[in-house]
């Protein structure tokens, strides 16, 4: 891991006080993979071994409904989490897919590993706490607007806080996110304005 990728890092972590951890030790745990367009990372039915730091790319989490087709729940990007975290956490295999939509580069630590930084540094403790207040917040938020906002007003929403990454992916990754048609998204895209 370079400076700067540990400088990319260390931002994800800002209730961390690095001053007092053992950046060897810290580095030692971490590792980069690679995915091209469209790996599967991790595939519905088996555990997810890693928490992953998404250095660079795209990636969709998603389901397969009764007919095959992919149902989009949440996306990850450039400085942001990934994997699939319930799986993660309960070491039990997953029922979604975790798919690169661009090639992706990550940071990937093992669960002993996670585990360790909890151990050894508290802060880590308040970081996690946060984080997943943010994922439960986050999801939460999400079932309002799917139940309560037109799919103009989905779309409007979604375009209005996602970073630049997002705007360039297929666009029936983003359609089903929003809950909508391709068309329907295809035809907002064309005539709305955000």
């Amino acid at each position: 891991m370079n400076d700067e990728t540990f400088l990319q890092l260390k931002t994800f972590f800002p209730q961390v006080n690095f001053k007092d951890l053992d950046e060897s030790w810290f580095h030692s745990l971490w590792f980069e993979k690679s995915f091209n367009q469209y790996d599967i990372i991790t595939e519905a039915g088996s555990v997810e071994r890693y928490f992953y730091f998404v250095l660079e790319g795209v990636q969709a989490l998603y389901i397969l409904n009764e007919k095959g087709q992919k149902v989009v729940l949440g996306f990850s990007y450039t400085g942001s989490p990934s994997g699939v975290f319930d799986s993660f956490i309960d070491q039990k295999p997953s029922s979604t897919f975790l798919e690169a939509l661009k090639p992706s580069k990550m940071l990937a630590i093992s669960l002993s590993n996670y585990h360790s930084l909890f151990e050894r540094y508290p802060d880590f403790h308040k970081w996690g706490h946060l984080f997943f207040q943010q994922i439960l917040f986050g999801r939460l938020y999400r079932e309002v607007e799917l139940l309560t906002l037109s799919a103009e007003q989905r779309y409007v929403a979604f375009m209005q806080r996602c970073p630049e990454e997002l705007r360039v992916i297929p666009q029936k990754y983003l359609a089903s996110y929003l809950n909508m048609k391709p068309e329907t998204f295809s035809r907002l895209r064309a005539s709305v304005t955000y």
